[in-house]
């Protein structure tokens, strides 16, 4: 059986993207259809719009979801139907040297569905990191289908698909921040605080956010930050010295992604600190440090993938904190909004306006 459902597909470069009546196919074996419940809108959705990821188009967008399992394929034992779930774009496949060797959370050969869906005429779709759900159903692999506790509600629980569970990823398990530890973040949009979030659960002692935008900077400091720091009128390299005793901070978090913050990220960290790539930057960037600066500074500098997170860990960990109080995950939700509402929010996102706009679907 064949679903015909409502998706959000951007079809061209640059196109504004359009709702589409797009095919679903019932799961083979190994996959799951999931009845999508809410989506986040992400700044990854844009890049594919925009074509920094790759040119697989037409694309159907749409990642960061939850929703309720309506049907398994064959062999699916991880999900059953009427379970809700958050969709995860890191379905481990346990036989790869990452899994073998204990470090699923770097898992090089991550599962998707093996059925494509495809536009009313046949066209192939690519579905966002390999889930498009800014559609009524979508079909995914098995493995991407996290399950948690249905009392935190879609529209939150989504949002550890991926922005929210990136940041606080990069603070917990990429940057490793401790107890006592000073660690600044330089971006302040969703993954940004996400991270603020994660140094503060982690026991982080000086939080230093940074951004150009007050608003973000006020966000912040209401969800964790003990200082902020404006770098349109201030030099955030010296005022996180400052700020840390002329030192620097322990871990330095990157949540934009381009060349001069990383900059600042890189000197703003202390002797032998750690500094955390969690921005996506465009394929085109490139950046250039004295060599001798990355050797005789010491310490580490990742990239975060996901927060190097491992789903069936970290989303049921984190949905249950949030129902105890100890975070505040509906924080991200700036508006919920219909399905046709996505370029919409893609403006309001490049103008800073939200942490996150929500698709709702009934």
């Amino acid at each position: 059986m064949t679903h015909e459902v409502r998706g959000v597909v951007a079809r061209a470069k640059g196109a504004p993207v359009t709702l589409e009546t797009i095919l679903v196919p019932d799961p083979g074996p190994g996959e799951a259809l999931v009845k999508v419940e809410a989506c986040g809108v992400c700044h990854t959705d844009l890049h594919y719009r925009e074509g920094a990821i790759n040119d697989d188009f037409p694309f159907l967008l749409g990642h960061e979801a939850a929703g309720i399992v309506e049907a398994v394929g064959e062999g699916v034992t991880e999900v059953a139907p009427g379970d809700f779930v958050i969709l995860n774009w890191r379905a481990v496949c346990g036989q790869c040297r990452a899994c073998l060797r204990g470090r699923p959370w770097y898992c090089f050969n991550t599962h998707n569905a093996t059925q494509k869906m495809t536009l009313a005429d046949g066209t192939v779709l690519s579905p966002a990191l390999g889930i498009g759900a800014f559609a009524d159903k979508t079909l995914v692999a098995a493995g991407q289908c996290t399950k948690v506790d249905p009392a935190a509600g879609a529209a939150v629980a989504g949002l550890l698909g991926c922005g929210v569970m990136a940041g606080f990823g990069a603070a917990m398990n990429t940057g490793n921040v401790g107890r006592g530890d000073s660690v600044a973040v330089i971006g302040c949009g969703g993954v940004g605080i996400a991270s603020v979030m994660g140094a503060r659960l982690a026991g982080a002692a000086k939080i230093i956010a940074v951004d150009i935008d007050p608003r973000k900077l006020e966000w912040a400091g209401n969800l964790g930050a003990t200082h902020t720091v404006d770098s349109s009128s201030t030099d955030p390299v010296e005022a996180i010295r400052d700020l840390t005793g002329g030192h620097g901070a322990d871990v330095v978090i990157d949540a934009v992604g381009i060349p001069k913050t990383y900059e600042q990220a890189f000197y703003a960290r202390d002797l032998a600190g750690t500094v955390v790539l969690v921005g996506v930057p465009s394929p085109e960037m490139r950046l250039e440090l004295p060599l001798l600066d990355v050797f005789g500074r010491g310490g580490s500098l990742k990239s975060s993938w996901y927060g190097d997170c491992l789903p069936s860990r970290d989303f049921p960990m984190l949905i249950d904190l949030h129902l105890q109080g100890r975070i505040d995950l509906a924080a991200f939700v700036s508006e919920t909004i219909p399905l046709d509402g996505v370029e919409a929010a893609f403006e309001k996102m490049h103008h800073g306006d939200v942490l996150r706009s929500v698709v709702v679907l009934k």
